[in-house]
């Protein structure tokens, strides 16, 4: 059992969420931990907490929410020797699904509690500009990208999922679907939208990289060599019934390093917005250690 241990929340993140940490809560204690609770302010803010609590030697720190709150708590544990926990009370918790992690707080408090890590080999995406961002999942550039840059957070909070749906049928006929330029260890590839992943899901249980797994070195770069709205559907449509992966026009090619350039390309890093291309990707400084079943 981990001696002490920090949760980052949200709590602006709605009444459901909240009384699903409470039930975790209330499990937790009733193991005899004693949790600390840390509520967030502003973007980027799990970031801090999450360093902070590394440099002041909690050895566990608790990402309650969706995949970019975890992104951002990896953030912040990153070159440190603090674990990365999850509570899964987000839309997608693509990662607790990569990983195995039980939805249902109770169980979740519970694998918390037993404290068992394995280590995870995180992304960083570097700009142009010098900033750097971690992620833990994915890294996309182009259609998936333009969807999460303009999609409105209340609506997420309202119909969950569904907003993403929405969102996807409101940017097919305005998305332009410039050509993204990949450099996968030197190797030049063209392609009208790339996803960087570290693992096998995308967007919940759906399977993109059969062969990918977040505990090893490297990435699986999925190439959808298609534009326009039509193979955007098609895509679409192929996601939910497993079949991405074998589909025309998609293919997978495994990288350590990944470069990717193209005017007017938007990227996004495990469901956040992150800026634009061009951006270089390669593995964090150092991997770091997750709770597991």
């Amino acid at each position: 059992m981990p001696r002490r241990m920090m949760i980052v929340f949200n709590p602006a993140a709605g009444g459901r969420r909240l009384r699903r940490l409470l039930a975790a809560l209330d499990v937790m204690r009733g193991l005899g931990m004693r949790p600390e609770v840390a509520e967030t302010t502003c973007r980027g803010h799990a970031t801090k907490l999450a360093r902070d609590a590394a440099r002041d030697g909690v050895r566990t720190i608790v990402a309650a929410g969706g995949d970019g709150t975890i992104a951002e708590v990896a953030a912040g544990l990153s070159g440190s020797d603090s674990a990365l926990g999850v509570l899964p009370l987000g839309t997608a918790n693509v990662l607790a699904l990569e990983l195995g992690l039980p939805r249902s707080p109770a169980r979740a408090a519970e694998v918390l509690a037993m404290g068992r890590t394995a280590l995870l080999h995180p992304g960083l995406a570097r700009y142009a500009d010098g900033r750097q961002v971690l992620f833990v999942q994915m890294l996309g550039a182009g259609f998936d990208a333009a969807v999460v840059h303009h999609l409105p957070g209340g609506l997420k909070r309202v119909i969950g999922k569904g907003a993403y749906v929405l969102q996807t049928i409101r940017e097919m006929p305005r998305y332009r679907f410039p050509t993204v330029s990949a450099e996968l260890d030197g190797r030049r590839e063209d392609a009208a939208s790339v996803i960087v992943t570290k693992g096998r899901l995308y967007a919940g249980r759906f399977l993109l990289a059969p062969g990918a797994d977040p505990h090893a070195e490297g990435f699986h770069v999925a190439l959808f060599r298609d534009a326009g709205v039509l193979a955007a559907m098609r895509y679409g449509a192929a996601l939910p019934l497993g079949l991405l992966p074998r589909l025309r026009g998609v293919d997978l090619i495994r990288a350590g390093t990944v470069r990717l350039a193209g005017i007017g390309v938007p990227a996004q890093a495990d469901g956040d917005a992150a800026g634009g291309l061009p951006v270089e990707i390669g593995p964090a400084p150092r991997p770091m250690r997750i709770v597991v079943p």
